[in-house]
């Protein structure tokens, strides 16, 4: 038995590594797209372009201004009184919001009145446009409790010992909140799930094509050492890309490695257990590779949105909600997360590592059922 196994092993590694572009697709095109990815998906909203409309001009405006442009999430790109010219460099993308302060802004402040301060933020980016309004109203309200400090103390004499409140906010896990800390450990998670799909997904089909299943059937092997000669490789190769990529986001991103790294590798191995037999079934159900390489991506993004990797699970419809527990990738990437992020074990770990095994188990039944029933 393990002699067939091994000799199904040695001629799997043979047909994926001698051919110069699938060495490229496992060993590159994980480092280059966590690379890419680690530098493009953010969600850190800074520098965003402000046009600001000045129409009172006195310290108390510029002040204001300043405490807009100060800070790391805006930048003046023009400076106008004409708000026919501000819409216009909305319209054209050269700036993302406008500050409008009207004239008396300061003369309503030392009396006592509301001084409205508008800020127009460009809606068509729904995303960035909340961050924006959140970050305006936090620098505002800074700016009026410290006017409300000052004219206190103005008119008490500097007597009168003034009460406030310290919020000292402290983020675990993610001292910074930077999003790529988040996003970079999800990033191994999608390429591993990707790269396993493809490359199960088209080995069964390969022989189709090739007409040697036939003659392999017609040899003593057995299916159930058929498919592990078949999945054994692609295993491997998707604990070589999960060692490959955290290479990367450990010292490239500098991403932080709090937990136990065995731990990891018994994740992914739970996690490559459900992969490879959705590749497997889908190699089972497909006739060319490019249909099991449409099926693979018609599976593939469904369950990166439903996962959580890019939206909260929480706010999905109740519907989605339960559908999301039948994707692997779901369990993996809270995995993944919490010994990279949190450094959380096994006691904490162990539902998801147990729904992960539920699956692949289910799974893998259903893809050797499949297959047995090809082969008849």
């Amino acid at each position: 038995m393990w002699e067939r196994i091994l000799t199904m092993l040695r001629k799997e590694f043979r047909s994926v590594f001698r051919d110069p572009r699938m060495r490229m697709v496992i060993l590159g095109l994980p480092v280059i797209q966590t690379l890419i990815f680690g530098y493009a998906v953010t969600l850190d909203v800074r520098h965003v372009r402000l046009a600001v409309i000045d129409r009172d001009r006195t310290p108390a405006s510029r002040a204001l201004v300043a405490r807009f442009t100060g800070s790391a999430y805006f930048d003046a790109v023009a400076f106008t009184p004409d708000e026919d010219v501000a819409r216009a460099l909305v319209d054209a993308a050269e700036a993302s919001a406008i500050l409008q302060i009207n004239a008396g802004y300061e003369s309503r402040l030392r009396g006592g009145r509301t001084a409205a301060v508008q800020l127009i933020v460009d809606g068509s980016d729904s995303n960035t446009a909340r961050f924006v309004v959140n970050y305006g109203t936090m620098i505002a309200a800074t700016a009026n409790n410290q006017f409300l400090l000052e004219q206190t103390l103005r008119q008490a004499g500097r007597t009168v010992p003034i009460g406030r409140v310290d919020l000292q906010p402290r983020a675990w896990f993610n001292a910074d909140l930077e999003s790529r800390n988040f996003y970079v450990p999800g990033i191994i998670a999608m390429l591993v799930m990707l790269v396993s799909l493809m490359l199960t997904s088209m080995s069964i089909v390969r022989e189709k094509e090739a007409g040697t299943i036939e003659q392999i059937m017609v040899t003593p092997i057995r299916p159930i050492e058929f498919i592990l000669g078949k999945c054994a490789p692609f295993a491997a190769i998707g604990f070589l890309n999960v060692c490959l990529v955290a290479v990367v986001g450990l010292f490239w991103f500098e991403i932080p490695l709090r937990g136990s790294f065995p731990l990891l590798l018994l994740g992914t191995a739970c996690f490559l257990l459900s992969t490879l037999g959705i590749g497997l079934f889908i190699s089972t159900v497909s006739a060319t590779q490019q249909q099991a390489m449409m099926t693979t991506f018609f599976f593939f993004f469904p369950a990166m949105l439903f996962s959580g990797f890019i939206f909260p699970i929480a706010n999905m419809p109740t519907v989605i909600q339960w559908l999301s527990l039948l994707d692997p990738l779901r369990y993996f990437l809270i995995i993944i997360r919490g010994v990279f992020l949190k450094g959380i074990g096994f006691d904490v770990l162990w539902p998801q590592l147990g729904a992960l095994v539920a699956l692949g188990l289910c799974v893998m039944t259903f893809a050797v059922a499949r297959f047995r029933k090809t082969i008849a």
